[in-house]
Order: C-alpha cells, then structure tokens, then sequence
C-alpha cells in the first residue's frame, strides 16, 4: 500500500508538469470532446490510497492482524465511480412510486421461481418456521425480492464497493455518516474474510492457520453496489452477526447454499423482533383515511395502540382481538404511508396500519415499500395475514363428570382404608 500511495503521487507530480507544458496539446481538443481532469482523477486517488492504508493499519494493530497480509489483499483494490452514482439520492423531481414498487417486485417471474423454490425446499423451510417462528412465505418472499433466488446477487468485487464508499462517497447531507458506515462494513468484511481463510481473532500478528488463497477470495466476491452479498443480501457486518450454517456442514454460504441462506433470514427476522403468530400489517378503513393522514409521520416507530385506533375509526374492532386474526389491544403500531401519481399524474397516497413485524422487516431494508412489498408477495404465496393463537378448548360436560366420578371414588376409597 505505501508503494502504491508513492507511486500515484509521484504520477501525480508527472500529471502536473505535463500539465503545464501542454497548452499547444489542450488548444487541439474539439470543443465537442469531454476533457477529464486527469490531475484531480489521480489526486482522489492518491486520497483514496492514503485513507484505505490508515484503515488498513489500524485493524492490522486493533485486531494483531499482520498489516503485510491486509496489504496484500487490498494491493488492486480501486474506486468504482458507477456506484457513486448508484447511491445518490433520487432528484428533487423525483416523485415516489409504491405502484411502480410493487409491481417490479410482486410479478410472474419472480413469484413463479418463488414457488419453485419453496417446493425445492419445503421440508427445510417448514423446520425452520417451527423452530423460529418466522412463516415460510415471509423468508420466500424476502429472498426472491432481494435476488430472484441467487440470479441478482451482484457482479461488484466487494472489497472495492466497500472501498470506495467509505472513502470517496459521493457529496450528499449525509455523506459522513454513510462514509462511517461503510468503513465499518469494510472491517466487517476483513474480519469476516480473515476467519473464513482459517486465521483467528485477534490474530496475535500471526498468519497461522490462514490459506491466503481463501482470504483474497473472499474479498474478491461479488457484491451489489452497496456490498450486500448472496441470496439473501446481507451485509459483512450482518453476515458476521446474523447469518447461520443451516445445514449443519459447518461453513456458512450465502451465495450458493440455499439453507444457509434461508436459516440466516429466519435468524435475522427472529433477533430484530419477529413476534411469531401475529400479522404484519392492516389495511387502513376507507372511511377514516383523514385521520390516517393526520397520524402518518414517517417516522419508523410503533407509537399508537390498537385500541386507539380501532377508537378513531381507522381499524375494526375485530382487528383488537387475537382470536379473530386481529393483536392484542395494546398493541403497537404506526400508520405507513405509500405514496404514488395516478394516471394523471395527481399525488395520491395508500395508507395501511404497520404492526410489530412490519417492522422488523423494515429493519431488513429500511424502506416502507420494501416491507409492503414483501408483506403483499407472502400473501400472494398463500401466507394468511392474521393471528395464528391456539384456540383453548372449553371443559366438557362429559369432562367435568368424569372428574367429578374420579373424585367420588378416591374418597370412598380413602374411606375405606381409614
């Protein structure tokens, strides 16, 4: 890394002096041709090198990583300016869409490969619902909307999506705390790597144990422009936290595995909250979309109970009541709002009532769309958006002189031995 941090200066060095001996060369370009700064594109190299090496040092002494084998690995890694582009937010013009959402998500292919899939693996899916709680269909349906069952998972090296995004994120309000981010997830990623190549943690500046080969594979993997990975798209860091061997081989693949892939959501889904039984949303009463209105904050947080809204007309009563499909009256919940144009262009916006696991889905992807869409395609895979409770069983007459008879003759019996 520092060879590579000095040759780029001194490249940049080249780049100035050509640059200023060059006036001849810059009057010749048509007007018409776009001219790169080719001084600036090496300086925000230059930047990104240095910054990428402190990184690199600092996990090399936190974590007793020998910082030669880090370098090594991170050697060719370099910025993708594509992906600059894919992270930016949406224009100021930009009007969200959840029709347009819904429908590039909950469509023919994607809930035929769904059902293939499920069949595939319905043994395992059905063990691993009754062990987390979490339905078949929800772990489904997350899968296909992440990647259409392994076909989308990304053809980014990850080692340089994360790179880049930590260190040369584009110019946005939030641009510190999402460099701060990928930082992390680039720690993540090392870690996740160092173990997976056979090397231990913290490492005591000792290779043993490590195959090199594994190691630089690993950071080499594809990703999606943001670094998720696999199946199921998780993160390094969630990866690391949340994602489990599901077939007890033991090693975890999320990319071709696809028990790994459906224990780790169940496993995620299940340590973000998922509350097994219950529904994950309600639609909101016609007749009472102005008071949805004046509820729905955008904030991503169960404030109103059940009870009060089932008293301001926007759920039914049957809704507060679990044996009728419905939660608990006291329950939590907020008011999602899914803005889209009509035909005409018009704003309109569709609300329905968000429940605990709601989100806990949105903590899968923090977007309301995402956790509606995955919501709608269980449904169209048959999940039944209602309470699950066993139903208790009433005593029986038949039951109740039955106890009655025992209970006489225990007492004669006593009785007679006394």
């Amino acid at each position: 890394m520092n060879f590579r941090v000095s040759y780029l200066a001194s490249t940049l060095l080249v780049a100035l002096l050509l640059g200023a001996c060059s006036s001849t060369r810059v009057q010749q370009v048509s007007p018409t041709e776009t001219i790169v700064n080719q001084s600036e594109d090496v300086a925000t190299e230059v930047r990104f090198s240095q910054s990428l090496n402190q990184l690199l040092t600092q996990i090399a002494q936190t974590q007793g990583i020998p910082q030669s084998s880090l370098e090594s690995g991170f050697s060719d890694a370099k910025t993708i300016p594509s992906i600059r582009k894919l992270v930016l937010p949406p224009s100021g013009s930009f009007k969200k869409n959840w029709v347009a959402y819904r429908k590039r998500f909950i469509e023919p292919v994607r809930l035929k490969a769904g059902k293939a899939f499920w069949e595939q693996n319905q043994a395992f899916l059905s063990k691993v619902e009754q062990e987390s709680g979490v339905p078949a269909e929800v772990i489904v349906s997350i899968i296909g909307i992440e990647t259409i069952y392994g076909r989308q998972t990304g053809n980014f090296r990850v080692k340089d999506v994360l790179s880049t995004l930590a260190f040369s994120y584009p110019d946005t309000p939030n641009k510190a705390s999402r460099e701060q981010f990928f930082k992390d997830q680039l720690q993540e990623l090392i870690l996740m790597c160092w173990t997976e190549g056979g090397g231990s943690i913290p490492a005591n500046n000792s290779n043993q144990g490590l195959s090199p080969s594994r190691f630089n594979n690993c950071l080499n993997q594809n990703s999606s422009y943001a670094g998720a990975i696999g199946l199921p798209q998780f993160m390094p860091g969630s990866i690391r936290n949340f994602a489990v061997d599901g077939d007890g081989d033991g090693r975890i693949d999320l990319k071709q595995n696809p028990k790994d892939a459906i224990a780790s959501v169940a496993n995620f889904m299940r340590k973000h909250g998922w509350q097994p039984g219950m529904p994950i949303y309600f639609p909101v009463k016609e007749a009472a979309i102005s008071e949805a209105i004046a509820l729905a904050d955008g904030e991503p947080q169960l404030k109103y109970t059940i009870e009060e809204l089932i008293t301001k007309g926007i759920l039914s009563k049957e809704q507060g009541d679990l044996q009728l499909g419905g939660v608990e009256p006291q329950s939590k919940a907020l008011i999602v709002d899914l803005p889209y144009p009509d035909q005409d262009g018009n704003d309109q916006v569709r609300y329905v009532v968000g429940l605990n696991n709601f989100l806990t889905i949105v903590q899968y992807n923090r977007s309301y769309f995402y956790a509606q869409s995955v919501a709608e395609f269980a449904e169209a895979l048959g999940y039944k958006n209602q309470s699950v409770v066993p139903v208790s069983k009433p005593k029986t007459k038949t039951n109740e002189s039955t106890k009655a008879k025992s209970k006489k003759t225990t007492n004669k019996k006593k009785q007679k031995q006394t």
